[in-house]
This record gives structure tokens, C-alpha cells and sequence, in this order.
């Protein structure tokens, strides 16, 4: 019998659903406050299931010899050394969906209390004031909700806001028009937003490409009297640019549960009369922490009892028989989505994956999965080979697989084509009899080259004199060049060079190289 320790506070329904399926279940929540305690006892566990108090360390797993699986109560694994339990061949699982409606209410919640100042206004009534003219609020009902990503919660919060006949308007890059006109709501650029919303609410993940993507310069751009949401994720919002748009009066107000730095014990939006804050509560309702609790309960025993693998985030649904076989073709499929991800810079309306030969006969669901985890993680970091078919299903990007007998010089070749708003890029790569991916096509001219942690991707007019230039202006920078691949469609025609360098590019370099004569396009990625 599979044995488990709950190391955190769960509802005690998950630990009935551990026995009814017959696993062996232990409830010790104080271990998750004793970390010497845990690693002292975890090796006698088949199954981890934690919230956020416990951390799950590298030293910690040292001792988990018997250990299969670590469950999330919860969307956040970042209390879980997942490098050091993959290594392990430790499945780690979270509940990504658990808790949407209870986070999504939270953030119709601080509309609310911003729109009519209920938090000041209870202070003051509960001190005796009555001090009615001075909380003068404003209706929601015909204004304008933008919302900044509109996934699982966000479309929630579209929702809610419709219902509350609010006009809603939404940024998301992954949004396709069909998904938009489907919930009931406008797509629109950043820049639109910024300049139509009366109320800003944010429901995008922390990458690099969404830090700060309320900076000050942003901020400048909207509109005079906007109320500012935060309920997603620290960070997204500049907080001392948001404090000064705040005491000047362009800001009305801003309402904010999550921060840079938690557990917040000073922050530049505190203590001003129109900032309204929580602490980090949007998954704090009795509801919420049942159903992810549930949640995990289920995905762990149907993992030790059936081997069915369910929101794992380190790892595809595969058996172990297929694995073998699997392994280097996911990596291939992941890198390829991966390349295409970091190219991608509009809305994504369509993917197809096309598998011909030996590959054709593998589980391509798995290989998908792990393209699209690919091809979305550079903009939703938390996105797993799991959750990525159903995070692209929520955005309504289509997604089409073929199969087909080998056609060509490749015993397997697998080619990923992604439509967006603007354009159709194809990518196609094989796995070599070495094991190692390689990249043989792009946009349908041939180039031949590995895949390496930092790379340079040029399109460029085919003119003499180019290759010197570039390599030059990278020499003279001291960025070294590994390998050189090159591609063109025909002479004097349209041109690829994939660069392998010895480290990542500076944005000046780039910048010099987008100066050359005759580049189209330059990109830095990494893998």
C-alpha cells in the first residue's frame, strides 16, 4: 500500500479520499514548519502533499528514497526544488485551476471597494465621524474594465464584469478574436487599453516580458481617474511609479493584493488614503482550499495506485514503457515550440504539427503537449507540457495534428507551424541517431544546426557581404561564435544565419546588428 504525509494543513476530506482509494495516509502538518523533521522522515513516503509552508529542498529529497510524487495544493510550485526532484524522477503536480472563481470574486471585491471607498469609509464610520460628502463614489455600471491577460481567471473577471454591464475589453497576446467573441469581450493592443479602461485589473503570470508591464511610462498612458487591480502576481506593477501616479491625482485609485516583496512589511503603496491592500488573499476562501485540496488528493492516488500522471509540471502523461522511445522526440517537439515562442510576438490564432515517419507512430498527444509548452512558455512561464493544451484551449488557439509516412531524407521528422495575426512561420527538426535535435528547416529554407543554450537568429537580404559584417560587429564585441548555420530560400533572395554563441547577446549588440544593411529580423534565444 502507497504511503503519503500530508506535511501542511489540508482539509481533512483529501486525506478520506487517500484512504478510499487506498493509500495509506499520514497527517503530520507541523512537519511543514520543521524542515530537519521532514528529511528525517520522508523516506518512509511513496507521496508529498503540501501547500505553501512547506519547502521542498534539494536536502530534504537527498533523503526521499522512496519518494514518487510531490502533490501542490495550489497553483505555486516555487516552494519546490522541481530541478532536484526531476532529477530524482520525483513527479511534482500542482492544482492549476483550483482556485480561479475564489481569485477572480477577489478582484471584482477590490473594484468594489475602490469604487466606493468602503475600507476608509468603515474607518471613519466606526470612529463616529458620518462623514458622507466625503466618500463621493463612482458607479461601475457603462464604464470600462481592461483586462491585462485573459486566461482561466481573467476571463472569469470578463465574466463577473459583464454581468455587472460593464464594457470589457481585453490585452492578451494569446487571445485569439474567435475566443474574445465567444466570452464577450473586445481584444485590444496594450496601448488601447491603457487609454480607454476607467479600471485596470491584471491576471498575466510574472516572465520577463510582463515585469513592470504597468511601468511609469505606461502608466503615463492611461487614463486620467483609472483604478488599478492587482490580484496576479508582484512585480507586474511599477509600485513606486504607481505611488507617484497616485499622489498626483492621475491614478484614482489602486486596490492590491500581491507584492514585490512578501510578506509585505513596507511597500510605497502603503498608508495612502486611496490604496486599498490585502494580504496575498485570493485564494483565501474555504471553497478554494477545499477544492484544490480535493484536487491533489485525487492526482496523487490516481499517480501511486494507476500511474495516470495529471498536472504534472515536470513531466509529460506517459507511460514508463513509452518513455524510452518519447524522450528524445519531446525534447525535439519542446525546442522546436520553444523557437517559435520566443519569435512570436503577436496573437497566436492557429498551430500545426506535422509528424512524418518513425515519429508518426509514437503518442503525439505527449509530443504536442510538450511543443505547446514550448512554444507558450516564453510568455506564461508557469505553463507545463500538462496544463498547455488546455492553457491554449482557454486563449482559443486551434491546434491541429497530421500524421503521415516519411516523405523525404528523415526517418522522423516533426514540423511545427504556428499562424498568428500577421504571419505563418514554420520550423521543422529530426532527432539524429545519436539522440541529439537538430533544426533542419525554417520558413521552408534548409538550415542544419543543434540546438544550444544561447543562440542568434538573423533573417536578412542574401547580399555579399553580410556574413562579414555580422561576424565582425559580434567580434568586435567579444561575443565568440561556436557554430554558423546558413540557409536561403535562392540567390539574392531572403536569408537565415543561426548563430551558437559562448554566452548571452547584450541588447546592444542585437541593436547594432538590426542596424545592418538588409536585416529583417534579429532575435536572441536560449534553450
Amino acid at each position: 500500500m502507497p504511503r503519503v504525509v500530508i506535511s501542511d494543513a489540508l482539509s481533512p476530506a483529501a486525506i478520506q479520499i487517500f484512504k478510499d482509494h487506498g493509500v495509506d495516509v499520514d497527517f503530520q502538518p507541523e512537519l511543514g514548519k520543521d524542515k530537519d523533521k521532514l528529511a528525517a522522515v520522508i523516506g518512509q513516503y511513496d507521496g508529498l502533499a503540501i501547500r505553501s509552508a512547506t519547502k521542498v529542498t534539494a536536502k530534504i529529497l537527498e533523503n526521499a528514497t522512496n519518494l514518487k510524487v510531490i502533490g501542490r495544493a495550489g497553483i505555486g510550485v516555487d516552494n519546490v526544488d522541481i530541478p532536484a526532484a526531476t532529477a530524482r524522477g520525483v513527479i511534482v503536480m500542482n492544482t492549476p485551476f483550483g482556485n480561479s472563481i475564489t481569485t477572480a470574486e477577489h478582484a471584482i471585491a477590490m473594484m468594489f471597494a475602490l469604487a466606493r471607498q468602503i475600507p476608509a469609509a468603515d474607518i471613519s464610520t466606526q470612529a463616529g465621524k458620518w462623514e458622507k460628502n466625503r466618500f463621493m463614489g463612482v458607479e461601475l455600471t457603462g464604464k470600462v474594465l481592461g483586462i491585462i491577460g485573459c486566461g482561466n481567471i481573467g476571463s472569469i473577471v470578463a465574466e463577473r464584469g459583464i454581468g455587472l454591464k460593464m464594457r470589457v475589453i481585453a490585452y492578451d497576446p494569446f487571445l485569439t478574436p474567435e475566443r474574445a467573441l465567444d466570452i464577450g469581450v473586445e481584444k485590444v493592443e496594450l496601448d488601447q487599453l491603457l487609454a480607454r479602461a476607467d479600471v485596470i485589473t491584471l491576471h498575466t503570470p510574472m516572465t520577463p516580458q510582463t515585469k513592470n508591464i504597468l511601468s511609469a511610462e505606461n502608466i503615463a498612458k492611461t487614463k486620467k481617474g483609472v483604478r488599478i487591480i492587482n490580484c496576479a502576481r508582484g512585480g507586474l506593477v511599477d509600485e513606486v511609479a504607481l505611488r507617484a501616479a497616485l499622489d498626483s491625482g492621475h491614478v484614482a485609485g489602486a486596490a492590491f493584493d500581491v507584492f514585490v516583496e512578501e510578506p509585505a512589511k513596507a511597500n510605497p503603496l502603503f498608508n495612502h488614503p486611496n490604496v486599498v491592500c490585502t494580504p496575498h488573499l485570493g485564494a483565501a476562501t474555504t471553497e478554494a482550499q477545499e477544492n484544490v485540496a480535493l484536487q491533489v488528493a485525487e492526482q496523487m492516488s490516481d499517480y501511486l495506485i494507476r500511474g495516470a500522471i495529471s498536472n504534472a509540471v515536470n513531466f509529460p502523461s506517459i507511460t514508463a514503457e513509452e518513455a524510452p522511445k518519447l524522450k528524445p522526440f519531446i525534447a525535439l517537439a519542446e525546442k522546436l515550440g520553444s523557437f517559435a515562442g520566443q519569435l512570436t510576438e503577436t496573437g497566436l490564432h492557429k498551430v500545426t504539427i506535422r509528424y512524418e515517419g518513425q515519429v508518426a507512430g509514437l503518442k503525439t498527444k505527449a509530443l504536442t503537449a510538450a511543443a505547446i509548452a514550448g512554444l507558450l512558455r516564453p510568455l506564461l512561464s508557469d505553463v507545463n507540457v500538462v496544463s498547455a493544451p488546455i492553457v491554449a484551449k482557454e486563449r482559443g488557439i486551434m491546434i491541429d495534428e497530421v500524421t503521415r509516412a516519411a516523405d523525404g531524407d528523415y526517418e522522423s521528422l516533426i514540423t511545427l507551424e504556428v499562424a498568428t495575426e500577421k504571419q505563418v512561420r514554420a520550423v521543422s527538426g529530426t532527432v539524429l541517431h545519436d539522440g541529439r535535435a537538430r533544426i533542419i528547416s525554417i520558413k521552408g529554407i534548409k538550415v542544419d544546426a543543434e540546438f544550444a543554450p544561447e543562440m542568434i537568429y538573423v533573417t536578412n537580404e542574401d547580399k555579399p557581404g553580410f556574413i562579414g559584417r555580422f561576424a565582425s560587429l559580434l567580434g568586435d564585441a567579444s561575443v565568440n561564435i561556436a557554430t554558423f548555420a546558413l540557409g536561403r530560400d535562392e540567390q539574392g533572395g531572403s536569408a537565415i544565419a543561426l548563430v551558437e554563441v559562448d554566452g548571452p547577446v547584450p541588447e546592444a549588440v542585437l541593436t547594432k546588428v538590426r542596424a545592418l544593411p538588409g536585416v529583417k529580423q534579429v532575435k536572441a534565444l536560449s534553450f
